[in-house]
């Protein structure tokens, strides 16, 4: 739910780099849009992605997921690669 106040509301963008060495470039298994309420707990598990790449069978893919090294500090995200795709 989004507040009813809009001076609550804040945004971030988030990259993603793709590195590909074939044709089609692996991409998100879907539109991801998340929100995160201000009680969240640290912690707290905000989004799961999935990813595909069309070039490769399904049961040969697996993607890995890291952040950017810019943002392995920032102390307000992490990432847990569940090797999951």
């Amino acid at each position: 739910l989004l507040p009813d106040n809009p001076s609550q509301v804040g945004s971030v963008s988030v990259t993603v780099k793709v590195l590909d060495v074939n044709d089609n470039a692996p991409e998100f298994a879907r539109f991801y849009e998340a929100f995160v309420c201000e009680n969240a707990k640290a912690g707290q598990l905000v989004q799961i992605v999935s990813a595909i790449d069309r070039d490769d069978p399904q049961e040969g893919q697996h993607f890995y997921y890291s952040l950017a090294p810019e943002a392995v500090n920032n102390p307000n995200f992490t990432l847990r690669d569940n090797q999951g795709n």
